[in-house]
């Protein structure tokens, strides 16, 4: 069973740059949804796609022990833009929506039971906020925000912020935040957004070498 990580922020707090120490990195690989520049020098081995069969393969083939899955969303996003033009009305609509919605399902779920045990794979997407304040994952509909409960497929989320200039991934809840962590995988509430960092603590805590 391979660990998905959710990591959401805002547009600009510093998803992809937590990339920035495993630039060159062979046990490194980035799967980019959207094909944009990196905000740091180097370069991050992987592939540019947002097709779920590509994903999936990609995954199954990658041969790096970490795999980032970046603006994950818009794997949700360009489903539903490439599909709402076509969808009609009533049942045509309801059909692309719960398409939207299992292909995510199966995706979180391939990455949990089809992937070996010593695989992470950082599932990155931007963040918004519901009627009731909450701050989780942006997705389109309500057949993942209330049927699935996105967050809660994956035992950690963490969430990018900026403080003081300094950019950061929230371990716990906060402020409304789902981030959620095991207890004592990492010691404060707040630590830099280093991705290899992460790593360490995941693997440090589940004993994976």
């Amino acid at each position: 069973m391979a660990m998905p990580v959710l990591i959401i922020g805002k547009s600009g707090s510093g998803k992809s740059t937590s990339l920035r120490n495993c630039s060159g990195n062979p046990d490194w690989n980035l799967i980019r949804v959207i094909n944009k520049p990196l905000p740091f020098k180097g370069k991050v081995d992987g592939w540019k796609t947002d097709d779920y069969e590509t994903v999936l393969k990609c995954l199954g083939g990658s041969k790096a022990h970490n795999i980032v899955i970046d603006d994950a969303g818009y794997l949700i996003t360009n489903m539903f833009m490439r599909g709402h033009s076509n969808a009609g009305n009533g049942n045509g609509v309801f059909t692309l929506y719960n398409k939207i919605g299992d292909s995510f399902w199966n995706l979180i779920n391939c990455i949990t039971n089809q992937l070996p045990a010593d695989k992470i794979v950082y599932v990155m997407m931007h963040e918004d906020k519901n009627d009731f304040g909450d701050v989780k994952p942006k997705t389109i509909g309500k057949l993942i925000d209330e049927k699935v409960c996105l967050e809660g497929m994956f035992t950690i989320v963490l969430r990018c912020i900026e403080e003081s200039g300094k950019h950061l991934f929230v371990t716990q809840a906060s402020d409304g935040a789902v981030s959620k962590s095991p207890i004592g995988m990492f010691e404060t509430l707040t630590i830099d957004n280093d991705l290899l960092l992460v790593e360490k603590a995941i693997r440090d805590y589940y004993k994976e070498d």
